[in-house]
């Protein structure tokens, strides 16, 4: 079994699901850029998401490799100016996507419960080629492809804080003191009685 870049964040195995793929065709700074938008959304909204990415209604908005991406009034409600609707990568990441719901399938996850919890996107090597320029030079002609991991989660179920966390912490609001200082009085007045 190959090893995920982020095994650690799949912390319950039973409630995710796992895919990836490698030496992908398409820009790396494309896909990170999906990626980072796609990463905390359900399931069923990433897909339609990418569907209307595809149908040029919503954008990818870019952030980081920004550098000559024209502007696009639909990143607006990203509360960015610049903006782009990356085909490739949006077909390869929605591949993936429904390679890991049925993963998440073949485990007996609700589908309408998975978001996506991590998509990690690392750059693989370069594919070179050569193109010819005038006056007999050759310049670089670089793929710059990617390796892919996605990992979707199930909700967990909310727990109750506790009653005696919200003592301690109106205590440590009442006397002054940081929760430390209100530990140690604790266990000195347990070790006394």
């Amino acid at each position: 079994m190959v090893r995920y870049a982020a095994a650690a964040v799949a912390t319950n195995p039973q409630k995710t699901a796992l895919a990836r793929g490698e030496y992908l065709r398409t820009h790396f700074k494309n896909m990170r850029e999906v990626a980072a938008t796609l990463t905390g959304l359900k399931l069923t909204k990433a897909y339609s998401y990418l569907g209307d990415v595809q149908k040029h209604k919503q954008v990818i908005p870019f952030r980081r490799f920004a550098g000559g991406v024209g502007r696009a009034s639909q990143a607006k409600q990203f509360k960015a100016t610049q903006g782009r609707w990356p085909e490739k990568s949006v077909k390869f990441i929605l591949r993936l996507l429904k390679n890991a719901e049925s993963n998440a399938d073949a485990k007996s996850l609700e589908l309408e419960d998975l978001y996506i919890k991590s998509i990690v996107v690392q750059q693989a090597p370069k594919t070179r080629r050569r193109t010819y320029r005038a006056h007999g030079r050759i310049n670089p002609y670089q793929g710059h492809p990617v390796h892919l991991e996605i990992i979707l989660s199930a909700d967990d179920e909310e727990v109750e804080r506790s009653k005696d966390r919200d003592d301690e912490v109106s205590t440590v609001k009442l006397t002054g003191l940081n929760r430390r200082q209100v530990a140690r009085r604790r266990i000195e007045a347990a070790r006394s009685s």
